[in-house]
């Protein structure tokens, strides 16, 4: 793997996003999402996770972080593995998921692809950190992570989109605890 796509310093930030195999619009379940806000909940109370941006989109998630101890790439392994447990049970007994056979298929056919233990990928493998070498480009990448449901169509302001920081950073209250990056300067 390119050294330019892993977690080399724990004291910076870095730019991170999860992608659902196949792009599978995943999240338009309700239930989905809080798994997810809920497993960021936890990285954060028990893993040292920071959280200073955040974004649920359909099919992937943008995130914003740092840590207080934990070593970054040990937190965002666990939590892509614990979200793709959760998920996976969570997938086959929803009651209405009119998808769960094509989902399933999909994700386990990336399984063989990808996997040499599973039988089940959720997560593609990779989610590219990128380390944020200037709080200008935190700033870029938090405006990129809040515009991402108003390109989509979903809302026409970044601060009614629920499922994100932005509504934070516009004064209201995120699902999720978020510490405010410092103000760019001019």
């Amino acid at each position: 793997m390119s050294k330019k796509y892993k977690f080399s310093d724990n004291d910076k930030l870095y730019f991170v996003t999860f992608t659902v195999t196949d792009w599978v619009d995943l999240f338009i379940r309700e239930e989905y999402r809080e798994i997810l806000v809920n497993s960021i909940k936890y990285c954060q109370k028990n893993k040292g996770l920071e959280l200073y941006g955040w974004c649920i989109m359909t099919s992937h998630l943008h995130l914003i972080v740092g840590t207080t101890g934990n070593a970054l790439s040990n937190i965002m392994r666990d939590l892509k593995r614990h979200t793709s447990e959760m998920l996976h049970k969570a997938i086959k007994v929803h009651p209405s998921e009119s998808r769960r056979e094509w989902m399933l298929l999909a994700m386990e056919r990336a399984a063989q692809k990808f996997s040499n233990s599973s039988r089940f990928q959720l997560w593609q493998p990779e989610s590219h950190p990128v380390l944020l070498t200037s709080n200008k480009m935190a700033h870029q990448r938090l405006e990129y992570i809040h515009n991402n449901p108003v390109v989509a169509g979903f809302v026409t302001k970044p601060e009614d989109w629920k499922y994100s920081s932005a509504i934070r950073y516009y004064g209201g209250e995120s699902l999720l605890e978020i510490i405010d990056l410092p103000p760019l300067t001019i």
